[in-house]
């Protein structure tokens, strides 16, 4: 998904989205502020505001664990209102996945408990295929 796709996009949002989709990985808040500082950023509340209406929009997810946020790598997301990620210790590399499997059997979960799920976030921590073979 591109801004593009969200013509609603500030400019402010328009460079976080940016700045992640360029990463190739996470980054922290921090991390965003710093590439951005050359474009006017001065303050981390600045990205925090981006942040929240990216996620808000489903363009960006906030990976929990790592305090970071990756750009949304499936259109839809914020539809079904989940998102599944693969974190590689060794190396930092973040998956995005949809496990359809999975996400039933939580929602199944949910609405058996009479629990209103807003969003959900699931994150794997292993070692990739490609640190695997690196270490053999």
């Amino acid at each position: 998904m591109t801004a593009h796709a969200h013509p609603e996009l500030t400019k402010n949002q328009s460079l976080v989205f940016g700045s992640l989709s360029d990463a190739g990985g996470p980054l922290t808040a921090y991390a965003i502020l710093d590439l951005l500082r050359e474009d006017g950023f001065r303050a981390p509340l600045q990205v925090y505001r981006a942040l929240d209406k990216l996620v808000e929009y489903g363009m960006v997810h906030r990976l929990e664990s790592l305090n970071a946020f990756v750009a949304c790598a499936h259109t839809g997301c914020s539809a079904h209102g989940a998102a599944a990620f693969a974190i590689c210790e060794q190396c930092g590399d973040v998956i995005e996945f949809t496990p359809d499997e999975a996400l039933k059997g939580l929602n199944d979960w949910a609405g058996a408990q009479d629990f209103t799920l807003a969003r959900m976030t699931i994150e794997l921590r292993g070692t990739c295929g490609a640190c695997k073979s690196k270490a053999v």
